[in-house]
């Protein structure tokens, strides 16, 4: 909860306004049943109309007072409450965008989304009631308790013994309902995470016709929230009527009472009446204290979980004393480079040392597992090394401001991601104000012009969140063309071609060459065909590096390489390999 506090600080002078304003409210309040008291004693019983006019007229004043008071105080609440649930969401938005992928291993995408939203609007409901009842309650409660002394003592203990009957009722329902609200956001957790698996995963689920499977799951986990939020509305709906039977059966006690005290004229008609307003303003101020130690807890269960992934510091930061980059060639270079992942016991990279140079194409190739990817997540610092350097331009990329870093280089992930908008938004997402022509350019690059120019809108057809309108082939040529249209000086391309057709592919590395230039051209593939032409191809095998070399030369000095190629290749086509390195 403390991560969650320094958000509250902007509006303390705000959160003064509204005490004040409660503090004026609940003294109309107090004042209206003694008003109504000497109405009552001084001008009903004496039959004097001018007095009942007069007092009438303060009771109005007062009554409109109360309502200002009232309204200010719910107008800033509930101000206090949206803004401080901006800047939190805000605040949870920037940090897990800031996160390494360690980071965001350690939650859940389903529980992240449960956490911004339903966390959050749970903390902004509870703001806005512990404002009005944090200090209206205390306030009103004291108050009534010393106007109901004041106006008569012997009845005094009929309000004490309704108060502690509520308190009675309230402690129960605290330790019934309190521990089922944290289950019941795990609970939560758990439907939000078998919705977004039901939807990303909707054709494997056709495909694998298990649509029985994941409605059995789906509606047992879905049953598991129904009976706790029936327990708790269940609990809750009987709060309310049980309370109102103490409020009621308190009522008629005072009168009871009350009606013996006048009896025995040591109480007036007008004073027993304004001791029951008071007496229920104090069992109301009990019970508004009872309710907010009810929704303290659930907000601070949502506050936890909020403040759990707040507290989070990223992994990998930009040191005190980093840089940006300053005219980037381009040149990467690995010097005994060993990585593992976090909580791992055994490294996936180990001892890598190699040079990809501005101008060439170097290809990283190897069997699944080989610590192809891991590799090359560790140029733009997605991760950082365990062991050894990583060097860009000659220094070392943990001294470099993540920003320039990362924008020097053009990534295409494995899995192509397109985002909701159309087809220009997604290929300016790197360079926003690139114009229509560098996007024709990319698209013909990236071999996408043909089935653009079938849109009915052309750069402008709509994609759907996730690219779900596009084929996959079509989802990774736009990645490939988002990359172009950006123009690095780093192009990393992470199996990036496996969607697309022999000639497709052959035809976009052709253009690829051209359009590249002088920058640094970094493929991972596990196709010989995509790489066989790049100047430098390196073999990972078991997170080592097996071999350096051309197609040619690791045909002759790499095992595991030669292994490869027999797999994908024809014999003619090793021959061929063969013949040139003879």
């Amino acid at each position: 909860m403390k991560e969650m506090l320094k958000y509250y600080k902007p509006y303390v002078p705000v959160i003064i306004l509204i005490v004040a304003a409660l503090f004026g409210q609940a003294l109309c309040e107090l004042a209206l049943p003694g008003y109504m008291a000497d109405i009552i004693n001084f001008g009903i019983i004496k039959g004097d109309m001018s007095y009942i006019y007069k007092i009438g007229a303060v009771m109005i004043l007062v009554s409109l007072a109360t309502v200002l008071c009232s309204g200010l105080a719910g107008l800033f609440s509930a101000r206090v409450a949206a803004k401080s649930s901006r800047d939190i969401r805000g605040a949870l938005f920037k940090r897990v965008t800031a996160f390494s992928a360690a980071e965001l291993e350690e939650f859940s995408t389903a529980s992240l989304i449960t956490r911004s939203t339903n966390d959050v609007q749970t903390v902004q409901q509870s703001t806005v009631m512990i404002l009005r009842m944090a200090c209206f309650a205390p306030i009103m409660g004291v108050g009534a308790v010393i106007k109901a002394l004041r106006t008569s003592v012997p009845l005094s203990w009929t309000v004490a013994l309704a108060v502690l009957v509520i308190l009675l009722i309230m402690a129960a329902a605290f330790f019934l309902v309190m521990p089922k609200f944290k289950v019941m956001q795990t609970k939560l957790d758990r439907i939000n995470l078998i919705m977004s698996e039901r939807l990303s995963g909707l054709l494997a689920i056709r495909a694998f016709t298990t649509e029985h499977y994941e409605e059995e799951r789906f509606d047992g986990a879905n049953m598991e929230l129904k009976k706790i939020n029936i327990f708790v509305n269940r609990a809750m709906s009987f709060l309310m009527p049980a309370l109102m039977l103490v409020m009621s059966l308190a009522n008629i006690l005072i009168v009871w009472v009350g009606a013996k005290l006048i009896d025995a004229q040591n109480l007036m008609i007008g004073d027993m009446l304004a001791f029951m307003q008071y007496a229920m303003h104090v069992i109301m101020s009990f019970l508004f204290i009872t309710m907010m130690f009810i929704m303290i807890p659930r907000a601070a269960v949502s506050g936890q979980r909020i403040g759990a992934v707040l507290k989070v510091k990223p992994g990998i930061t930009d040191a005190a004393d980093c840089v940006d980059i300053q005219e980037p060639t381009g040149r990467i270079e690995f010097r005994g480079v060993s990585f593992a992942y976090p909580d791992a016991e055994e490294k996936s990279l180990s001892n890598i040392s190699f040079t990809a140079e501005p101008g060439q194409t170097t290809a990283i190739i190897g069997g699944t597992g080989s610590g192809k990817s891991s590799l090359i997540s560790l140029i733009p610092r997605f991760y950082d090394v365990t062991e050894g350097q990583i060097l860009m331009d000659g220094r070392d990329i943990r001294t470099l401001s993540q920003k320039s870093l990362r924008a020097c280089i053009g990534y295409v992930p494995q899995k192509g991601v397109l985002f909701s908008g159309t087809i220009a938004s997604n290929l300016r997402y790197g360079k926003e104000d690139a114009s229509l022509e560098e996007l024709q350019l990319a698209a013909e690059t990236a071999q996408s012009m043909d089935f653009i120019q079938e849109k009915p809108e052309g750069f402008e057809e709509p994609v759907a969140q996730g690219g779900t309108t596009v084929s996959g082939g079509q989802k990774q040529r736009l990645s490939i063309a988002r990359a172009l249209v950006k123009k690095p000086q780093i192009y990393i391309f992470d199996d990036s071609f496996s969607a697309l057709d022999f000639k497709t592919d052959a035809a976009l590395r052709s253009a690829l060459k051209e359009r590249t230039g002088e920058s640094t051209l970094i493929i991972v593939a596990q196709r010989i065909n995509t790489i066989m032409d790049a100047e430098k191809i390196i073999v990972l095998d078991d997170g080592e590096i097996a071999g350096i070399g051309t197609h040619q030369q690791l045909l002759k000095t790499c095992e595991v390489y030669r292994e490869i190629a027999s797999s994908q290749l024809s014999e003619e086509e090793l021959r061929k390999g063969d013949e040139i390195n003879g």
